[in-house]
């Protein structure tokens, strides 16, 4: 045999079943017709012959063995009967059509399938069809379980074989239908022995049944069935893990799916439970028995006046509250909980703290040696106890079921004191501790001494519980004190020849003074004079005046400064400095003396005399308007008015320094100078010096005029007949002088190099000689 394979000539196989095999191939050209033949290979004798026209590229092979493998082969022939192209492909039919034994559903979401097993087939495929819509699974063998289904829902199920080669055709239909669905429990627990299942309606459900049971195993099983969709069971045991199960069936009888859900009944209320109060601390232990179940407790403290003040959340058996108010009554309850909800609370256990503080303490010496202690009652307090501590260490206290106590104490203690109320649960928290000092001892054996005319000096020995010493000198109605922490105390603001009365009172900061003291009487020195007045009696001697009442004393006036110190003594009411240097500051007092001794001194009086004149004094011309003066410091001086003046006006100069420039000067004038140095309160002294005679006045309309290459004219207008003048040429190459004869107007100077630049000024000259007068200048080229 001769195989033939044209190139772009093939054969494929697109579908396969038990018993056919369909292929095409592509048109070939110059064929007239194809003809295919399949030959099985395991089976003698069996094949299948199609001839068919150009026109046909496909065909299907039928009658066909299932699960054989086949021999295919396509020829393409000419009209002349010509095989033109062939080839051939080997193609294995599928396992023969399965036949379901039965099909039913246990879940309902669910249907199982059984069948016999088909020769040759590797797998299966199971389908379910409810109306357009499908649901295909493959399986191995059978049975086979489809899933994913919608429950209570009748469905088409078939089962093809399936092989290497393909699938078999889809056997015959059966019908199933799937379970109903379980119901969606809500289960709940109500009170503790009993258990509430509530669902919502399944469709198609005709009754549902509901079984109950200790999780344990222990007891017996309850079971319910119902057409409603609520239950209850009671008499069940608290705090106890039941498991619940349910399921729904239809009007056939059939159970569906079933629901499990374990639910535990709420636990019993707590018993025994115990308040133990720690007092030191304000807080109470609350504890019980564990209640079967339980697993948290919560503990609520509630005020006798309904308020919760407090609540605890536990796992344990026990609960320490917070610090509690004190003087207070709490009721105390427990109440036990796990997943099902809370058991009812436990009856109310009544706490009462102990008492508070007491409050409104007063502490008074109703008589001298006697302390009163009392204070306000306090709410749930049965008795009370005071507790009195002295400064050196001695205690004493006092029960009692009344608010005072009396105590015997002494002076110059300090007295700790602090009042406890009690009731069953215990003592009150320490209140505020409050300190009682009574009265200082009197100072004894104190020493007045005199010091000067209105200070005296007291000492003493110190006294118990004095913090403080007042030293109190009285006379005429008038008080003078001194307070201090030491022994001693100087009274330096008494008035001076005065008896007095002085006492020294021991204080504390707590009691006051002790008022008991003994006084002690002592005469102060003379008084210190009042100065009054203070005049000028001459440029060098002042006159102090003062005022006095102690006709006996002696005064001494003195003034003190820098130049030294000056003192008159007399007996009267008023002394004479004399000498006193000009320009200084002095502070003048007083003080009179008496067999009593000496006073203080009166206040100073300040005492300024005034400036010195400068000794000397300059002037010298600036300009022909302006004159610099100049002059030596004047002792005392702050300031000074210098003055020039005429008949023909006056210049004034008002100057810190020592020197000023005077304008508006006439010139040739006679001038009278004058000096005033003012010091810096204001005192003056008016100096006067020799007369000043202004510089004669400058030429005017100066005019130069060349009388040759090397000579000059000079021409001016003379400021007074009586004038001489002289000419100055001043140039880098020499100078040059000019005086002409008295009357003259002019001046020529010859004879001076050319090629420089000289100055020419013109100024009088006067009888003193050549002086130095600012007049304008020239220049002259």
């Amino acid at each position: 045999v001769v195989w033939f394979c044209v190139l772009g000539f093939s054969v494929s196989i697109y579908d396969v079943t038990s018993r056919s095999i369909s292929l095409r191939w592509p048109k070939f050209s110059g064929a007239a017709s194809y003809r295919v033949t399949a030959t099985a290979v395991n089976a003698v004798g069996h094949s299948v012959l199609v001839h068919l026209s150009d026109v046909t590229l496909k065909t299907t092979l039928t009658s066909l063995i299932p699960n054989t493998i086949y021999a295919v082969q396509a020829e393409a022939i000419d009209k002349n009967g010509i095989i033109l192209a062939e080839t051939q492909i080997m193609q294995s039919t599928a396992p023969d059509i399965p036949v379901i034994d039965q099909a039913y559903s246990k879940l309902s979401n669910s249907i199982t399938v059984e069948w016999r097993a088909v020769p040759g087939a590797t797998g299966y495929l199971l389908t379910a069809q409810d109306g357009d819509s499908f649901i295909e699974t493959v399986v191995k063998n059978s049975p086979g379980t489809m899933t994913g289904l919608k429950p209570a829902t009748l469905y088409r199920i078939t089962i093809r074989s399936i092989n290497s080669g393909g699938k078999s055709q889809p056997s015959p239909f059966r019908k199933a239908k799937t379970v109903l669905a379980a119901p969606i429990l809500s289960v709940s627990s109500p009170s503790c022995d009993s258990i509430a299942v509530s669902w919502k309606a399944v469709p198609m459900a005709a009754g549902f049944s509901v079984s109950l049971m200790r999780s344990d195993g222990l007891g017996r099983m309850l079971k319910e069935n119902t057409t409603n969709t609520s239950l209850i069971f009671t008499n069940l045991d608290p705090g106890t893990l039941y498991t619940i199960k349910a399921y729904a069936w239809n009007a056939n009888g059939i159970p569906g799916d079933d629901f499990t859900y374990n639910q535990r009944t709420s636990p019993n209320a707590p018993v025994d439970v115990k308040v133990a109060f720690n007092s030191g601390a304000l807080r109470a232990v609350v504890s019980w028995m564990p209640t079967e179940g339980a697993l948290t407790y919560s503990v609520s403290v509630t005020a006798s006046s309904g308020l919760l003040k407090w609540r605890c959340n536990t796992s344990s058996a026990s609960c320490i509250t917070p610090s509690l108010q004190c003087s207070s009554e709490y009721y105390v309850s427990v109440t036990a909980y796990n997943d099902a909800g809370a058991s009812k609370p436990t009856d109310a256990v009544s706490l009462k703290t102990i008492p508070c503080a007491p409050v409104n303490i007063s502490i008074e010496e109703d008589e001298p040696g006697h302390l009163l202690v009392s204070w306000s009652s306090v709410s749930f307090g049965h008795y009370y106890v005071v507790f009195v501590k002295s400064d050196d260490g001695l205690e004493v206290h006092c029960n009692t079921s009344c608010t005072q106590c009396h105590f015997q104490s002494d002076c110059g203690f300090t007295y700790f004191i602090s009042v406890f109320a009690y009731n069953k649960a215990g003592q009150s928290p320490l209140g505020d501790v409050f300190n009682y000092t009574t009265a200082p001892c009197c100072p004894s054996d104190f020493r007045a001494v005199f010091v000067s005319s209105d200070t005296v000096r007291v000492t003493w020995a110190p006294v118990r519980g004095a913090d403080l010493y007042e030293t109190r000198a009285a006379a005429w109605g008038t008080v003078v004190l001194c307070n201090d922490t030491a022994t001693a105390c100087t009274l330096s603001a008494l008035q001076c020849n005065t008896p007095y009365n002085i006492t020294v009172y021991s204080l504390s900061e707590a009691r006051g003074s002790n008022t008991s003291c003994t006084p002690k009487y002592v005469a102060t020195a003379p008084c210190s004079p009042e100065i009054k007045n203070v005049s000028k009696e001459g440029l060098s001697a002042i006159n102090v005046q003062w005022q006095s009442d102690n006709e006996e004393a002696t005064y001494v006036v003195t003034a003190r400064g820098e130049a030294g110190f000056w003192h008159c003594t007399t007996t009267g009411h008023s002394c004479t400095l004399t000498d006193l240097p000009c320009g200084s500051a002095f502070s003048v007092s007083a003080i009179a003396r008496s067999p009593a001794g000496q006073s203080l001194p009166s206040y100073s009086v300040p005492l300024e005399t005034a400036p010195c004149c400068p000794n000397d004094l300059i002037l010298t011309p600036v300009t022909q308007s302006i004159t610099n003066i100049s002059w030596s410091v004047g002792m005392g001086a702050q300031t000074y008015v210098t003055t020039l003046e005429s008949p023909k006006g006056q210049a004034k100069c008002h100057t810190l320094q020592n020197h000023c420039l005077l304008g508006c000067i006439t010139c040739g004038t006679n001038y009278t100078v004058s000096l005033k140095a003012i010091s810096e309160t204001g005192l003056t002294s008016s100096c006067t010096y020799q007369g000043y005679s202004s510089s004669a006045c400058c030429p005017s309309g100066v005019k130069l005029y060349r009388l040759s290459s090397n000579g000059i004219r000079v021409f001016w207008r003379a400021s007074g007949d009586m004038i001489n003048y002289k000419t100055d040429l001043r140039g880098s190459k020499g100078n040059f002088t000019c005086t002409p004869s008295t009357g003259l107007s002019h001046c020529d100077i010859t004879e001076i190099p050319c090629g420089d630049v000289y100055t020419v000024v013109v100024a009088p000259v006067t009888d003193q000689g050549p002086k130095p007068t600012p007049c304008p200048k020239k220049i002259y080229s």
